[in-house]
């Protein structure tokens, strides 16, 4: 009993090791052969093949271009994709507390939009945050198969709506939400985010 424990130890160790860590052969008790850790079937995602080289991966050149990951140059204004992107940022510097009524009945929050634009213009809108709901609410019905890549909005809260950390944290979460919004090609040239900005 006591001899097969080390054994089965090891083999433990050795199936919950990553892949690519090498495993030093381990020797039992009794000084039998050492025991040494499987050939891994697991091969480097194309796109880790030039920060991590494994020897018992071969990867041609051919699955590289097809499969990686690349970075790309956006300034080049000669592709087609790149002139879909025309925002260079975007941020909610802050707010105004719209009064309803002198009781504060039906009082409501405009958020104040600045754009910067990759020509290096500006422009400047001021939105509610139903505005905001009703956005993300269009582009998911235009791009339905994109909802990874619109982060939730921020969320609503009756009692807290105008208290300063609420206000702040939702400044953020909009500001955030606008930028992923804008700066992918695939929703900065979307007739949905041109009503949204222009209307």
């Amino acid at each position: 009993m006591n001899r097969a424990a080390p054994a089965k130890h090891a083999a433990n160790h050795i199936c919950t090791t990553p892949p690519e860590t090498e495993i030093e052969p381990q020797h039992n008790h009794n000084n039998a052969s050492p025991i040494t850790s499987p050939t891994s079937p697991v091969t480097s995602p194309p796109y880790w093949v030039h920060a991590h080289s494994r020897n018992f991966s071969n990867i041609s050149v051919e699955s590289i271009s097809s499969g990686a990951i690349t970075l790309q140059d956006n300034t080049d204004e000669h592709d087609v994709k790149n002139k879909a992107c025309w925002a260079k940022g975007v941020y909610i510097e802050d707010f105004v507390v719209v009064n309803g009524s002198r009781t504060g009945i039906g009082a409501f929050v405009v958020w104040n939009v600045t754009v910067e634009t990759l020509r290096g213009g500006t422009m400047r809108v001021r939105k509610r945050y139903s505005e905001f709901d009703d956005l993300r609410s269009r582009l998911l019905q235009t791009f339905p198969l994109s909802e990874a890549a619109m982060p939730p909005l921020p969320p609503k809260s009756v009692i807290s709506k105008f208290r300063p950390k609420f206000l702040e944290q939702r400044r953020v979460g909009l500001s955030y939400f606008l930028n992923c919004i804008l700066l992918n090609p695939e929703f900065s040239c979307s007739p949905v985010l041109k009503d949204f900005l222009f209307c």
